[in-house]
């Protein structure tokens, strides 16, 4: 499906150009790509504006490997009478009430999923002019969304969570990029937000690090990107794409699975953090923890319908090593780790088109090799605290364990402040983030396993072992686009992380 004529990209800012500008480096999955004169030049101050066929293809191919994104000042949004909102809710009438005040003057079906007091739902959606259709039998948010998409009638859609607030014209905003007829659904930041004056300890901590904030880095979305999946706290799409909507079997993940659906009929997704959608934060420790632990339970289910996409980590066997040198912290860990970096730089040198000078591919290479020891390090400190800290404590005793727990807590409270540093919200204390970041992972861990042995597999516990680049033909290299896949992304904690 061709973009429109006057469509238009700009190089993502971290995308390295080479080689007189004919080879381009970054995106993810990280990717380099080889251009011919003509589409170089067509470039112009990193900015693409489509004038033809072949300058279609060329965006098209930059947006899908996350090396540009859709530049939407010129882009139009739909008439208010274009889009129409489904509100799932049960109960929880005083957040229904803030969720449609921001929502005005927006079309809105509220769908009152079986709540316990249905009368002080159906008072709220009549007094801000919303359909309300309620159903008889609880059927989970998946089920409620799909019983609103059912009476849709617009061509685009957007579903909002009771317990979040986004402004209308927020949501026409993220519906231009529906300008790209490739593009089927598409999410905005959530922030996590807490309504009381004095915010409690998990509170704050959850307001700076929600499980559903997927960063600043706008991204097209699917499976080993930097954003791997969308909450479906927060979405607009397109009504004719969707089709029956989410899968009303899960009660959890149900987002990931739309997502990876969509992606795999061919369909783009996109992230969009300069829209930000404001979730409401659990107001209790149980509450907050118990959200954590049924996120984690998702895996195995995903895990099912997706298989290897929902690996935890995605790391090479010379990675592997590195990061595990590093971990343990032995006299032998440097010389292993100057090994794995040397092995890592000639392979990904290799694996660049040999037009290019070689030099300049051994540059190139020995900077992604070095990014790559580090998150390498940083993937299995995650592994370490989050995904298998069952292992890991089971593993105490041990003097390598502890000295590999050790260096992971604070590789990933190193990480964690800098997470914490670029919120919208106030820092919290170091002590808070790190008791929150350690209760949280705990929780998640717990859900994740619980997850695996009530399905009877390790799918979601276990490590996809990333694909080793190799060296294009020359025919390939010498054609107009060549895409080489170089290396691999992944899902780190509670957000996507590009690693090398």
């Amino acid at each position: 499906m061709s973009l429109p004529r006057g469509f238009s990209v700009t190089l993502d800012p971290s995308a390295l150009r080479a080689d007189g500008g004919r080879l381009l480096v970054g995106g993810s999955p990280l990717t380099a790509l080889r251009l011919s004169p003509a589409a170089a030049a067509r470039l112009d101050q990193r900015r693409l504006v489509v004038t033809d066929e072949a300058s279609s293809r060329l965006a098209d191919r930059l947006l899908s490997t996350n090396l540009a994104r859709p530049d939407l000042r010129d882009a139009t949004a739909p008439a208010q009478n274009q889009l129409t909102v489904v509100v799932p809710v049960r109960d929880r009438a005083d957040q229904l009430d803030r969720c449609l005040a921001a929502l005005h003057p927006l079309a809105v079906i509220v769908v009152d999923d079986a709540s316990l007091d249905p009368a002080a739902v159906a008072d709220v959606a009549r007094r801000h002019g919303a359909i309300l259709v309620p159903l008889v039998v609880n059927v989970g948010p998946a089920g409620a969304r799909n019983a609103g998409l059912a009476r849709v009638t617009t061509p685009v859609v957007a579903f909002v969570d009771s317990d979040v607030q986004v402004d209308g014209g927020d949501l026409l905003r993220l519906a231009r990029h529906l300008d790209d007829p490739a593009v089927a659904l598409v999410g905005p930041r959530v922030v996590g937000h807490s309504a009381a004056d004095r915010p409690r300890w998990f509170e704050r901590y959850d307001v700076i690090a929600s499980s559903l904030s997927l960063g600043s880095t706008p991204a097209t979305v699917r499976p080993g990107a930097s954003v791997a999946w969308l909450p479906s706290a927060c979405l607009v799409g397109r009504t004719a794409l969707l089709g029956p909507g989410f899968d009303a079997a899960m009660r959890v993940g149900e987002d990931v699975d739309l997502v990876w659906r969509l992606g795999a009929s061919g369909h783009r997704v996109r992230y969009d953090p300069d829209v930000a959608a404001r979730h409401d934060v659990r107001t209790t420790v149980r509450g907050w923890l118990g959200r954590k632990l049924f996120y984690g339970t998702g895996g195995a289910d995903l895990a099912e319908r997706h298989g290897s996409h929902v690996a935890p980590a995605v790391l090479s066997p010379t990675m592997a090593v590195a990061g595990a040198a590093l971990l343990l912290r032995r006299r032998w860990s440097l010389p292993v780790v100057s090994a794995a970096y040397a092995v890592a730089t000639w392979s990904v040198a290799r694996g660049l088109p040999s037009t290019v000078e070689r030099r300049t591919r051994v540059r190139i290479a020995a900077r992604l090799a070095g990014r790559g020891v580090g998150w390498a390090a940083r993937q299995e400190s995650a592994l370490l605290l989050r995904h298998w800290w069952p292992v890991a404590a089971v593993g105490l005793p041990s003097a390598h364990v502890r000295r590999a727990l050790a260096t992971a807590l604070v590789i990933d409270t190193c990480v964690a402040v800098r997470e914490a540093a670029g919120a919208d919200e106030p820092s919290v204390s170091l002590p808070v983030l790190f008791a929150g970041r350690r209760l949280d992972d705990l929780a998640y861990g717990t859900g994740l396993w619980w997850g695996a042995l009530r399905r009877r597999s390790t799918t979601a516990l276990a490590p996809r072992r990333a694909t080793a680049p190799q060296r294009p033909s020359s025919r390939a290299a010498a054609s107009r686009i060549s895409t080489l896949r170089i290396l691999p992304v992944t899902v780190i904690g509670n957000s996507s992380t590009i690693i090398t």
